[in-house]
């Protein structure tokens, strides 16, 4: 069997400029970064403001498992079906993050005949967005730190400075670090830290603004510190955001590439979900919306987490509104939640399947309080039994819940076509009427006691003393009317990632609260979600290699 990375390396690619073409962008709004990668200028976006959109699907998925619900993929292929149908569907996908990629994951592009290429590239640099925005916030710390060090004129408390530094990898030993020591010309000593790149606040904005203006706004927001009078220091005190702007004057370009079937896609930024928003950016969406009669995207790890954000959060900010939502499940997954181990899941076991499919269930409910209409993937494997499918049928049909088999791991495209057609179906026959979860004007405690309890289904919210001293502080300088940000375990719904199914009797704790006020929300951190994530005990970069000739290995 063939590794995905075998399978990109054999992709017969299309010069991305005929890629281009194909979807109606002019020569002129391309920005070539070799023959097979490319990036669109704001220009085409304004020739075609008043173009209608085309509709806006969601894919998204159950809580994930170690045995994998692929719902990459599942968006790759089903763009790829619905393209063999004739219709002109465009995918809009994060950008990989180098820590996963050389930790855990591996190569995040898809799998199988449904990826997105050139696969190598995306994985590793693609067209340094990630780069510039590592370099664009730790520009910001070092100014911070240089201010403290010139004399401190904004009256910035030492103690309570806010704003790490970061780095695109994962690197526990980073988390807590100590700065300036070794005497006064070194600067200010302070207790400092790095976060993952793809957990940063400019992370975030450059994913949420619409044009560069209003990215250089929202950089100045961002909260660095406080004052001694416990008043807010933003980098626009510090006279960073248009040097930081200036930075990111390319990476605010979506990118654009390919499928493995010469399909569009884009992929544009990649924000964290369990400790982010989990949502390309808002740029590249409006930009496939306009192009496209479907533009189909996704939200990270599990609807709880990714889906939730996408309406809550980057729907609300952006005026966008979905029209269907796919959710992605495996049977092998389903049955992990319902008590199976990984080592036997190739064993038939309706009992544990059939416990399994209550997060199917609570995951379908939290997409209908939206007002959305979905259709359930089941994104077969091989060990998946006649009995197993027969009894997700029966369950599905109880739930009232439309459901298609998807095999376009190992056949692509022409393995979606049960799925495309189903959503087809779905589209025609119900209407969206979406709506955020909550209204930003409630009080912080409000909202995430909404979040808390109408998608993770827990029976309340508890705080620290420092989460509630801290949302005091918020609402008091005004960061009270945000939407929230939910930093919490991707493996549940409940806060503790050993609670599979669908756990009840739980509540969830808040340890701390801050504000991300460029990118307009306010993160509520629970459980152990930390955002620096460390490496495994074999990382995946060790299963990596490149040969003389230059052709990469192990790279999933």
């Amino acid at each position: 069997m063939k590794t995905d990375i075998q399978i990109a390396q054999e992709a017969k690619m299309k010069p991305i400029t005929e890629i281009a073409a194909g979807i109606g962008l002019r020569e002129d709004e391309i920005e070539l970064f070799g023959k097979y990668k490319a990036k669109v200028t704001p220009e085409a976006l304004r020739r075609l403001a008043d173009k209608p959109d085309g509709k806006l699907i969601l894919v998204t998925a159950i809580n994930p498992t170690p045995a994998g619900e692929g719902k990459s993929t599942t968006l790759v292929g089903l763009a790829q079906a619905l393209r063999k149908l004739g219709k002109n569907a465009i995918t809009a996908l994060r950008e990989p993050s180098l820590g996963p990629c050389m930790g855990v994951k591996g190569g995040a592009a898809g799998g199988g005949y449904a990826q997105v290429v050139p696969m190598e590239d995306i994985n590793l640099h693609f067209t340094g967005d990630i780069h510039a925005i590592t370099t664009a916030h730790n520009l910001l710390a070092a100014l911070l730190d240089n201010h403290l060090h010139h004399g401190n004129r904004l009256d910035i408390d030492p103690r309570n400075i806010v704003f790490k530094r970061a780095m695109d990898m994962n690197e526990r030993a980073l988390r807590n670090t100590v700065i300036g020591l070794k005497g006064r010309n070194n600067g200010f000593p302070r207790e400092d830290g790095f976060d993952i790149t793809v957990a940063s606040e400019v992370m975030a904005i450059l994913c949420l603004a619409s044009d560069l203006d209003d990215l250089k706004e929202r950089l100045g927001k961002i909260v660095v510190a406080y004052n001694q009078k416990n008043e807010p220091v933003t980098a626009a005190d510090l006279e960073a955001h248009g040097a930081m702007a200036l930075l990111l004057k390319d990476a605010i370009k979506p990118n654009l590439v390919q499928t493995l079937e010469n399909g569009p896609a884009f992929i544009h930024g990649g924000p964290f979900a369990n400790i982010a928003h989990g949502c390309n950016s808002v740029a590249a969406t409006r930009l496939g919306l306009k192009l496209g009669d479907y533009l189909l995207t996704e939200a990270g790890f599990g609807a709880d987490l990714g889906a939730e954000k996408f309406f809550n959060i980057k729907c609300r900010l952006a005026g966008l509104k979905p029209d269907a939502v796919v959710l992605v499940a495996t049977i092998r997954a389903l049955k992990i939640h319902g008590g199976a181990l990984k080592a036997n899941l190739a064993d038939e076991d309706l009992a544990a399947l059939r416990q399994g499919m209550a997060n199917l269930e609570k995951q379908a409910e939290n997409i209908r309080k939206f007002r959305l209409p979905l259709v359930v993937a089941i994104n077969r494997f091989p060990t998946d039994t006649d009995a197993e499918v027969a009894l997700v049928s029966e369950l599905a049909a109880k739930m009232g819940v439309p459901w298609a088999l998807s095999e376009v791991w190992a056949k692509g495209g022409e393995g979606g076509i049960d799925l495309a057609q189903a959503l087809l179906k779905l589209l025609a026959e119900e209407k969206a009427d979406f709506q955020p979860l909550y209204p930003v004007d409630l009080p912080i405690k409000q909202k995430i006691t909404a979040i808390a309890r109408e998608i993770y289904g827990a029976d309340g919210v508890e705080y620290t003393k420092e989460a509630q001293k801290a949302i005091k502080s918020l609402e008091a300088n005004g960061f009270g009317n945000m939407p929230i940000c939910m930093a919490k375990t991707q493996y549940s719904l409940s806060d503790d990632p050993t609670l599979l199914g669908r756990p009840s009797g739980f509540k969830v704790t808040v340890r701390e609260v801050k504000v991300s006020a460029g990118a307009g929300f306010v993160v509520a951190i629970t459980g152990d979600i930390m955002t620096m994530p460390g490496l495994p005990k074999r990382p995946a970069a060790c299963n990596m290699d490149i040969t003389s000739d230059g052709v990469i290995t192990g790279l999933f």
